[in-house]
């Protein structure tokens, strides 16, 4: 079929390999293309927006970075968040993706393309995606055949567990953290193959630009090591291996050094220390070797013997002395949580909180995955059926992202490339070995005939076969579409629901309410609220706030909790202390949105009570006798009675919110709430949106209380 359209297009005088490179060519583009145009439609259903709280900050650094040059913006010290700690923005990010959006928009700029910055944030995720499409074939390719690089990039193109974070507006490190990654490990597989030094740096520099982008390069220099380590232990390692670690290992962590707010962790943490004791191991593997070649088999044992027992011994007492005096740090409470799911609630509740730290549940890999959850050990099967150096990698990466991404929900985007790279594979094995067998009116000749006559049925069960692989293929590609239609294409700052009649309403207050705050309140004003919302109203309201995202003072969140989570005398005194002027609050219990602050503010009273100036607040105090948490007439009286359940029903009790249900039934609990009769003493409204989505309360100040 192929080769009549090119004979149409008047190509068909080419070679048949031009022609099979033509069609690999239009392929690979039309993947590309298909990644970048599904991640648009959020663009298309809603004005250009940026996405998500995260994103936020991003924004608002990147168009710092562009105006400012990138000697302000290394030197930016941020008053605007953590008051009154302040945060110094160069040594406490990585500036991989701020600095790649700058370049961008500068090189348009140099061509006269008139662009602004938030454009250029916006669109750069689907534009990356498509760069990992095409990163995605290379790195089949080298694992295994074009054929398959070819499947496993249309899968990239439109897999639900990567557009998750790289739609339009979901400007996030990860938008082009996975494109580095994967180039990482394309020009570690090349470094492998040839041995060339060349490789190596080009890998060393990949590797250097995934440190500058994303935390998550971590996983990056233990799986490399650990593929080391494997080929050792099978005996696959040779003068290639020793080249293309070496090489990788020395430079990579140079380069990663320079990242300020990386530093001297490659040296120093424990996360890095595997890296580190696998390029150790490496020099002794082969100078032994070295030593073997020179002596004879009696003289290298009693020398192997004497030089792993002085080795041995130095380096126990290196590692004993520098971890007595605390030259390694230990390891991270998130590096923890991934080796044991439960640590993080048991000691680090602030890590617990996140939602993305949750455990992936068995619905989402379906989900964010769907027919590659069975094709990937089909991948995993041919692999170890033709086990080489490079598919030893592809092993270990896909059976330890699988772990990873089971124990972290966030880590589903680690394991979505592996995934269409393993399931490229087995679909590409599959459609190979049964499409031999197909019948498609060729001569037969006497020998094929006695063959098949032991396989009567081969032409159907091939048939069979690639039907059904064809039919998957068909139903993968409607639910990734629904998928990223319905759940990845709606920025969470836009919300929108469908009315009983069917048409769609659009709840847009929390823009309305930072809008607000950026016009009714003045410059300095202060404003607490939960860590979640800190980068959405720093960049959009433009005002200083306690606590955002960045989470990295549990002290000073576990303040903030400490207010919400107290009565109004008590949370007024920790108000004043930090010099809070307007309190903000989410609240869906008008409209239905179950995201609000009174299903987040168990973890509120759990980081609040985690310090010693909260170990008054017991989260136990908030649940029933029956050891339920409830807002109606049974909830805990001190519940009904704090800072944070007031700010969220003051004035509630008067509303109706749905025929034939009393005034103030919470459509999100499904109750009547129980504390209906109440004025506020230390606070007064400012604010409150539409839908009641967003509540902006004042702090009054001492002589309004008749102090």
């Amino acid at each position: 079929m192929a080769v009549k359209i090119l004979s149409r297009l008047g190509l068909g005088r080419m070679s048949h390999d031009k022609q099979d490179t033509l069609i690999k060519l239009a392929v690979l583009s039309i993947a590309a293309i298909l990644s970048f145009s599904t991640r648009l439609f959020s663009v298309l259903r809603f004005e250009s927006v940026i996405h998500e709280f995260d994103p936020y900050f991003n924004f608002r650094t990147t168009r710092f970075l562009a105006d400012e040059g990138f000697y302000n913006f290394h030197n930016w010290f941020d008053d605007r968040a953590w008051y009154p700690l302040g945060r110094i923005i160069g040594g406490t990010i990585y500036p991989g993706l701020m600095v790649t959006s700058a370049v961008f928009y500068h090189i348009m700029r140099f061509f006269n393309i008139t662009i602004a910055i938030r454009n250029v944030c916006v669109f750069l995720a689907p534009t990356f995606s498509s760069f990992t499409t095409i990163v995605t074939y290379l790195l089949t390719k080298e694992l295994w055949s074009p054929g398959a690089g070819l499947v496993a990039a249309s899968m990239i193109a439109i897999v639900p567990g990567y557009i998750s974070r790289s739609v339009a507006g979901s400007y996030d490190n990860e938008g082009i953290a996975i494109f580095c990654m994967l180039l990482t490990y394309y020009m570690w597989i090349k470094a492998v193959k040839t041995g060339a030094i060349f490789w190596s740096t080009i890998c060393a520099l990949a590797y250097f630009y995934m440190v500058s982008s994303w935390g998550g390069y971590v996983f990056l220099i233990n799986l490399i090591p650990m593929h080391v380590l494997a080929l050792m232990a099978t005996g696959r390692f040779t003068h290639r291996i020793y080249v293309a670690y070496s090489t990788v290992y020395v430079l990579g962590t140079v380069l990663s050094m320079q990242i300020s707010f990386v530093g001297f962790q490659p040296i120093q943490s424990s996360e890095h220390m595997a890296a580190f004791g696998v390029f150790g191991l490496c020099q002794v593997y082969s100078f032994i070797d070295y030593l073997r070649s020179k002596l004879t088999a009696e003289n290298f044992q009693t020398l192997f013997k004497t030089i792993m027992i002085i080795v041995g011994s130095v380096v126990g007492v290196v590692l004993g002395i520098l971890s007595i005096t605390g030259s390694f740090t230990p390891w991270t409470g998130r590096f923890y949580s991934l080796l044991d799911p439960s640590y993080a609630k048991n000691n680090i509740p602030i890590i617990a909180s996140v939602s993305e730290h949750q455990p992936t549940t068995w619905s989402s890999f379906y989900f964010d995955l769907q027919a590659l959850v069975f094709m990937f050990p089909v991948g995993l099967y041919y692999c170890f059926n033709k086990l080489t150096d490079q598919n030893i990698f592809i092993i270990l990466y896909g059976v330890t992202s699988i772990y990873f991404a089971g124990v972290m929900v966030r880590l589903m985007l680690v394991l979505a490339p592996v995934m269409c790279v393993l399931a490229g594979i087995g679909i590409s094995a599959l459609l190979s070995s049964y499409m031999r067998n197909l019948d498609v009116g060729k001569k037969v000749d006497k020998k094929t005939k006695r063959t098949e006559s032991n396989y009567p049925v081969k032409n159907e069960i091939a048939w069979g076969v690639v039907g059904m692989l064809t039919l998957g293929l068909v139903m993968y590609t409607f639910h990734c579409t629904w998928v990223t239609s319905e759940a990845y294409s709606s920025p969470s700052i836009v919300l929108a629901a469908r009315q009983h009649d069917g048409s769609r309403i659009i709840f847009d207050d929390f823009r309305e309410a930072y809008y607000w705050l950026r016009q009714n309140t003045h410059e300095n004003a202060k404003v607490m609220s939960w860590w979640d919302y800190g980068y959405q109203i720093t960049a959009m309201a433009n005002r200083t706030i306690l606590v955002d995202n960045n989470t990295w003072n549990n002290t000073h969140i576990s303040r903030v909790g400490q207010a919400m989570s107290s009565t109004e005398e008590h949370a007024y005194e920790i108000m004043r202390e930090l010099d809070v002027d307007y309190v903000l609050v989410i609240f869906g219990g008008l409209t239905g949105y179950a995201s609000d602050d009174i299903n987040k503010f168990l973890w509120m009273v759990r980081i609040g009570g985690s310090t010693d100036r909260g170990a008054h607040i017991k989260e136990h105090d908030y649940y029933t006798p029956a050891g339920e948490f409830r807002v109606d007439k049974e909830g805990s009286p001190i519940l009904l009675n704090c800072l944070m359940y007031k700010m969220c029903y003051y004035k509630f009790g008067q509303v109706y919110t749905e025929q034939g249900k009393p005034t103030g039934y919470d459509r999100v609990r499904n109750v009547e709430i129980g504390n209906k009769d109440f004025e506020l003493d230390v606070l007064e409204e400012a604010y409150t949106t539409e839908h009641w989505l967003v509540r902006i309360y004042k702090v009054k100040g001492r002589e309004n209380r008749g102090n």
